[in-house]
């Protein structure tokens, strides 16, 4: 018996079939309209629902491309289930290349949304009916703020879900950060209604990171031959589990001037490490930044001026700090060097 087709917004994609769908989402002061675009795999064999989805902040350009690697893996050939790809979902930031709606709203922070709302409110609800709600597993697919960098980290909140802590075992990234839900969010959205989501963070925003395109790339495919979604490789490459780190803590500018950091992402530090300086141009008064626990740099700032209490190094920490290490190493050897 042939596979139902699946449906979306008045299309009916048949079974093993693939089809781009350009999504309503509102109108320029043109009144041009504006899409959502939104590839729909679906294959022949049943299975899960995959919604893998980039750019909900609209400056994120890793997860665009991401998302179009993804769409060209032959791997995909053989799809058990169905894959929802959408590359950008805050089509209004994109294009003016900036992290928020025209109205500055953060659109990863009107979840679920309402048709009567804001627009953001409006396009959450549209994005939630359409895919969200059909989607039984949810990858979300992120970068750092502007002048910002992440190591490439899985984010998630763990020990709820045994489905969504496989999935962000699964996905290979060389951290895994237990994290606390954000009301509005997606991830927080979906994680009420019990769907596994995870979200991976990496690289720097309005930038195309390559070692951070790679390595999200095949931490799609590692979670899609987990979920049987894919044919499982024959011979698996073997390298260090991620490790999950039970908190972070930001080290702040302690004056303002300009930041020389003295560490890399990815470094391991200890409490009280100098991480770098801060000075006036003049060079009179300057101060350190010092790492506020034992742990990893795992996000840090680009912009060498900072203000005074602004964020610069990401530190989290973990219980298994050697191993964590190696991981990250590993991740350094596998890709390319973060510096």
């Amino acid at each position: 018996m042939a596979r139902p087709p699946f449906e979306l917004a008045g299309h009916r994609i048949a079974a093993g079939h693939r089809v781009q769908i350009d999504l309503p989402a509102a109108k320029l002061y043109t009144h041009a309209p504006l899409h959502i675009p939104v590839e729909v795999l679906h294959g022949r064999q049943s299975g899960p629902v995959l919604l893998v989805c980039g750019a909900i902040h609209g400056d994120e350009i890793n997860a665009v491309e991401i998302v179009r690697r993804l769409l060209r893996s032959s791997a995909l050939k053989h799809l058990r289930g169905t894959l929802l790809a959408v590359p950008i979902v805050n089509v209004f930031g994109f294009v003016q290349q900036s992290r928020y709606l025209p109205d500055r709203r953060d659109l990863n922070r009107c979840f679920p949304g309402s048709e009567s709302g804001s627009l953001g409110s409006r396009i959450a609800a549209l994005f939630r009916t359409s895919l969200v709600d059909q989607a039984t597993h949810i990858i979300d697919l992120h970068t750092g703020a502007i002048h910002r960098t992440n190591l490439p980290q899985i984010r998630a909140e763990l020990h709820k879900n045994p489905a969504t802590d496989a999935m962000a075992e699964a996905f290979g990234a060389p951290v895994i950060l237990n994290a606390e839900l954000r009301e509005g969010s997606l991830r927080a959205y979906a994680q009420s209604r019990q769907v596994p989501v995870i979200t991976y963070e990496a690289g720097e925003a309005l930038r195309f990171d390559e070692w951070a395109i790679a390595a999200g790339v095949r931490g799609v495919l590692r979670v899609m031959r987990h979920l049987g979604m894919l044919t499982a490789q024959r011979k698996a490459s073997q390298r260090p589990g991620a490790e999950v780190a039970h908190g972070s803590s930001w080290a702040r500018a302690p004056i303002d001037g300009i930041h020389r950091p003295r560490v890399e992402l990815g470094t391991r530090v200890v409490k009280g490490q100098i991480l770098g300086w801060v000075a006036d141009p003049f060079g009179k008064q300057e101060q350190e930044v010092r790492a506020t626990s034992d742990g990893i740099v795992i996000g840090m700032s680009n912009l060498p001026l900072a203000n005074q209490g602004e964020a610069l190094f990401h530190v989290a920490r973990f219980e298994a700090i050697e191993e964590a290490e190696q991981a990250v190493e590993s991740f350094q050897t596998d890709y390319a060097p973060l510096s």
